[in-house]
């Protein structure tokens, strides 16, 4: 398989640290790259960001039209919105691309996975599923693919990780019930689920940029 491309925004030193970050459909690497100086990270922070870019594919809700998308989207409908053989295709791609970075020499310890809307999807199917534990997951304005296959698919790995997930209390896209669905099949699966919501529709804002920096700092501390 070969390894996702991606916009590297390394630190000023050599990095002990890493934030591997998924966009959500039609977006690419390059749309969320912008907001790590606006995270206000400590001047000598060793935190390297990776930003992948999807693979470009027909999305069937906007007529087939060829963009870059973590997986298609068939329907509207939230039981049946996201195709499980694309899901499971991004999560081995991502997956190579954190073992990539471990074979590099940053443990998984000190891999923080970050993903918005479809991004979060991903990530949110990558928690319950991967051999080794994270520093943290964030989960923003997204859902749960295949929530019905949890419970008998999930691995113990990262019980205990920190999982952040936001939510926009207008968002337009993904419902505010389905970032709430997701929070509690998590929760209910014993997994370590903290939840914040934000007065915004599917997007991110300053107060929750601000939370982000910190539950970085928090999960990614200097060494």
């Amino acid at each position: 398989m070969a390894l996702l491309p991606f916009v590297d925004v390394k630190p000023a030193a050599q990095a002990d640290a890493a934030v591997v970050w998924l966009h959500g459909l039609g977006d690419s690497g390059d749309g969320f790259a912008p907001i790590v100086p606006e995270l206000g990270l400590p001047k000598h922070h060793k935190i390297r960001f990776l930003f992948p870019h999807a693979p470009v594919r027909p999305i069937t809700i906007n007529g087939g039209m060829q963009m870059r998308g973590w997986y298609d989207i068939k329907t509207w409908d939230l039981n049946d919105r996201a195709d499980e053989t694309g899901v499971r295709e991004s999560a081995a791609a991502v997956t190579a691309l954190i073992d990539k970075l471990i074979e590099q020499g940053i443990p998984a310890s000190r891999i923080l996975l970050a993903g918005f809307s479809q991004g979060g999807v991903i990530a949110l199917h990558l928690l319950p599923r991967l051999p080794y534990q994270l520093a943290g997951v964030m989960a923003l304005s997204t859902y749960m693919a295949v929530p019905g296959k949890l419970k008998e698919e999930m691995t113990t790995a990262n019980k205990t990780t920190a999982v952040l997930v936001n939510h926009g209390t207008h968002d337009e896209v993904v419902p505010y019930s389905a970032g709430q669905a997701a929070f509690n099949a998590l929760k209910f699966a014993g997994f370590n689920v903290k939840w914040s919501e934000y007065r915004m529709g599917h997007s991110v804002c300053p107060q929750q940029i601000a939370d982000i920096s910190r539950f970085i700092q928090q999960q990614l501390p200097a060494l």
